[in-house]
């Protein structure tokens, strides 16, 4: 006959050890990271994507593995939320790291081309996210015109023109001379749409390139296409506004910012003086979806 032992609080059984990581766990990790290598898959429509989002956010432990998964890919984790997903960037040394000379040499091997595509993506980060609380607002929606962004560079080489003559700076360096002040002269001597007798937009005319850079941008999640006036109207995600929080930086972004940029919600460019503000500044790091070299 056995003896019923009653349990007291204070002499409860001892707690059982914290069940180990399974390989079923870390397939589960593993499968969270790819969603989140697939930019444009959104949580909402897809069932297994919203289950380990849930997971994530409620399993610590899944958590910690999931991070180490990316970590061990050279991914960098911004968010995991059903806004975002679980949205990364690729580490400078990650094999998914994008770099703007492949980026610009699959359109162009011209040096002066390489440079004008990186300063396309930097007025369309500029314009999708003009000031540091639009950065800062998750509910905040960035609108861009591809012809927006080239009249909106066009107006910022203007500028950039007359602060350079004002300071008596040399108004002819070399092409491959860093910062704005050679960045406007490269982008003011070529022309907008190209040379065809119905004004096609060719693909090294300043709005091919922006289209190129959107396109870029279109393909990798961070930028939703809306419609087709002004040579291509976008709208940010939620995923570009963090990429933009995180990888910015650079002084050019900077820079461009204060020149003065007015947010206007149907992308078009507008420019005015800065404010006499310490609120211009751009939030650390926040900037391109490519790294440099």
């Amino acid at each position: 006959m056995s003896e019923h032992v009653e349990w007291s609080e204070s002499e409860g059984p001892a707690p059982t050890a914290s069940a180990a990581v399974t390989p079923a766990d870390a397939a589960d990790a593993a499968r969270l990271v790819s969603f989140g290598l697939q930019p444009k898959l959104q949580p909402a429509r897809d069932q297994e994507y919203a289950d380990l989002l849930r997971r994530y956010r409620e399993d610590p432990t899944f958590a910690r593995l999931a991070d180490a998964v990316a970590t061990g890919l050279g991914l960098i984790v911004l968010e995991v939320s059903p806004r975002a997903g679980m949205a990364v960037t690729a580490a400078e040394d990650s094999v998914f790291a994008v770099r703007m000379g492949d980026y610009a040499r699959r359109t162009s091997a011209d040096g002066g081309d390489r440079f004008l595509h990186g300063l396309a993506h930097l007025a369309v980060a500029a314009m999708a996210f003009p000031r540091p609380e639009d950065l800062a607002d998750d509910g905040y929606i960035g609108r861009v015109t591809v012809n927006g962004v080239d009249a909106f560079v066009r107006q910022a080489c203007r500028r950039l023109e007359e602060r350079a003559a004002e300071q008596g700076e040399n108004t002819d360096p070399a092409t491959e001379a860093p910062g704005l002040e050679a960045a406007w002269r490269i982008w003011v001597r070529r022309s907008s749409t190209g040379a065809t007798k119905d004004a096609r937009r060719l693909a090294g005319s300043t709005t091919g390139i922006v289209a190129k850079a959107v396109a870029f941008l279109t393909d990798s999640g961070f930028l939703q296409r809306t419609g087709d006036d002004n040579g291509g109207t976008y709208r940010t995600t939620a995923r570009y506004q963090l990429q933009v929080r995180d990888m910015a930086g650079s002084a050019a972004l900077a820079e461009l910012l204060e020149l003065g940029v007015v947010p206007v919600t149907d992308g078009t460019p507008t420019l005015l003086p800065p404010e006499e503000s310490d609120d211009l500044e751009l939030v650390a790091d926040a900037g391109l979806p490519f790294h440099s070299s």
